[in-house]
């Protein structure tokens, strides 16, 4: 006998549907509905995305300034360490000494070109120079100057260092 076919006694076959289960561990899968996502799925997610990007962004660009202000502190370290070689050699902060082109100790009026300066580095971000004057013979001040757009967001602004190690500006968390 096959099955779904079913002998009556009275001689009449009769057809039975057949029900066929799914086996234990087996889902139903239905086809009357579409697969994907609906909009309202869709719209939560972009809210978290947005919430999500409206903390990080800010927090980013926070984190970046902090960065490039660390590496200018490190950078008006390295100047100031030049100037006090300067000045173990001359005993004069404003006197560079002679090198192989020139014949002579000459005035310093600029800051020399420090691997530290280069844009590739910090000089993007900041520019170096002497400030408010160009050094004496017992007295120099350097200074580092927010240039791009992003370090102009900066709270605190100009950084200086001088001979006797001040830094300023002295707000707390700027050095």
């Amino acid at each position: 006998m096959r099955p779904g076919i079913m002998n009556r006694p009275n001689g009449h076959v009769e057809a039975r549907k057949l029900v066929v289960r799914p086996r234990l561990g087996q889902k139903r899968i239905r086809r009357d509905r579409q697969a994907g996502f609906s909009l309202v799925e869709l719209m939560i997610s972009v809210a978290i995305v947005a919430i999500l990007a409206a903390i990080a962004v800010p927090a980013y660009t926070q984190y970046t300034i902090k960065t490039n202000r660390r590496a200018a502190e490190a950078c008006l370290s390295e100047h100031a360490n030049y100037m006090e070689r300067i000045y173990t050699t001359t005993l004069n902060y404003g006197q560079m000494p002679a090198s192989s082109s020139t014949s002579g100790a000459t005035v310093a009026t600029t800051l020399p070109t420090l691997d530290c300066a280069a844009p590739s580095q910090t000089g993007k971000n900041y520019s170096y120079a002497f400030g408010p004057a160009n050094p004496s013979t017992s007295a120099y001040s350097v200074q580092a100057t927010p240039t791009s757009s992003l370090q102009l967001k900066d709270s605190c602004g100009t950084l200086s260092i001088n001979q006797a190690g001040t830094r300023s500006p002295s707000t707390t968390g700027c050095w």
